[in-house]
């Protein structure tokens, strides 16, 4: 299988890469969508990156109900629901929000 490539910011590729963040935020863009439960996802940020597993995506309609459904020390490290919430709608405005929210669960792939 394959691996694919996903940019990601310095702080959150190293919450991944010690074991502390092990659930990924994104928007539903239809190239987001297409993530499946198995594939290789690669994070990179700058020319560091980390290999994982996808272990399982969830969609839910908005921030709010998926900081109520999932554990946010799984996705900010120490940060709690509202600064988690206030994190995810710096990085994406409403308009991007409103195509969903997925959360990919992930597991490290040790080379």
């Amino acid at each position: 299988m394959t691996e694919r490539h996903i940019n990601i910011r310095k702080p959150y590729l190293r919450l991944i890469q010690d074991g502390t963040k092990t659930i990924e935020v994104r928007v539903g863009y239809p190239s987001m969508k297409k993530i499946t439960a198995g594939q290789l996802l690669r994070f990179v940020s700058g020319d560091d990156s980390c290999l994982t597993r996808v272990v399982k995506l969830v969609e839910y309609p908005s921030f709010e109900a998926m900081v109520d459904a999932e554990d946010p020390a799984a996705i900010g490290g120490d940060m709690d629901s509202d600064a988690l919430i206030a994190a995810c709608q710096e990085i994406y405005p409403p308009e991007k929000e409103a195509l969903g929210v997925l959360t990919i669960h992930l597991e490290r792939v040790l080379s």
